[in-house]
């Protein structure tokens, strides 16, 4: 019943950001504005769910969904910005941005369910995967770190990518891209919420809601990218530290939400106050410095 529920939810807050899309689409496209609001409404249907859960199955089963969402959507702001390469790659006119990222929501979504029902069921069946897991995100989670003020390597992997498609129509080959980086993204994604809990209804509602938010999230991640500086830094130690937490967890028991969700709260936080910090110590410093310039004669 409660993946009945889950999926038409589903079905019908993806009806509703196409119908979004295709207002869009006919207007002057989205505004940061817009963005900012609709990018609000999503957080606010994604912690109704929670409330929701905390309802139905209680704290602990909300706990995990919570964490699991913070993850995900802190993850997605990094993700996003291969998006925007891919789009702007592809040459995509902002109007039509919305409706080809709901697109690759809806099949993102598929083939995350896909994801998360293999990793689930091998873990049930042979709990040693999940050292391979834990292995997987500590190794990205150096990567991300060793990358995390360049963004060299992403764009290789756009050019790479849009290279070795097939020839199609403009908007199926951007489509096609952004499922396909979405693949690549969910290799380090669904291990590091997997890691939290193995419920494959609360990882893919996770997930999805995570996912339903992307498309408006998209618009504004150029400032967010420039001033949240240390976000990858953050993400880094998070993947780091989720992937010794799977590990630890087969050794000595799982930490529950009450410890993983102000654990993962606290790295992300450091990250964002950080990051704001240094913004304003930047902005401090270019005031200070027209104010020291000499006046012209």
């Amino acid at each position: 019943m409660k993946w009945i529920v889950l999926i038409g939810a589903l079905l019908v807050l993806l009806s509703f950001d196409l119908w979004l899309a295709r207002r869009e689409s006919k207007g002057a496209g989205m505004s940061v504005r817009k963005a900012t609001l609709q990018s609000i409404g999503w957080l606010i249907i994604a912690l109704g769910f929670g409330a929701g859960m905390i309802i139905a199955f209680g704290g602990r089963d909300a706990g995990l969904y919570f964490a699991g969402f913070l993850v995900e959507k802190s993850l997605s702001l990094d993700n996003v910005f291969v998006f925007l390469l891919i789009l702007t790659s592809f040459g995509i006119p902002e109007v039509e941005r919305h409706r080809l990222l709901t697109w690759g929501i809806v099949a993102a979504l598929v083939l995350r369910g896909i994801f998360i029902a293999v990793g689930a069921t091998a873990l049930h069946h042979a709990s040693w995967i999940s050292y391979l897991f834990a292995a997987l995100l500590v190794w990205t989670g150096w990567r991300m770190y060793q990358h995390r003020h360049d963004s060299a390597g992403e764009t290789a992997f756009v050019e790479k990518l849009k290279a070795r498609l097939p020839n199609l129509s403009i908007a199926t080959a951007a489509v096609a891209a952004l499922v396909i980086a979405d693949i690549v993204f969910a290799i380090d994604s669904v291990p590091s919420i997997l890691a939290i809990t193995d419920d494959a209804f609360i990882v893919f509602a996770a997930n999805a809601f995570a996912l339903l938010g992307l498309a408006p999230l998209f618009f504004l991640v150029a400032d967010l990218v420039e001033r949240l500086y240390y976000l990858k830094t953050a993400l880094a130690a998070l993947l780091v530290l989720i992937g010794i937490k799977m590990a630890a967890g087969e050794l000595w028991g799982k930490l529950g939400p009450e410890i993983s969700l102000p654990a993962i709260a606290l790295v992300l936080g450091t990250g964002v106050v950080a990051s704001l910090l240094r913004d304003r110590r930047i902005a401090r410093e270019r005031a200070a410095e027209v104010d020291a310039a000499p006046t012209p004669a």
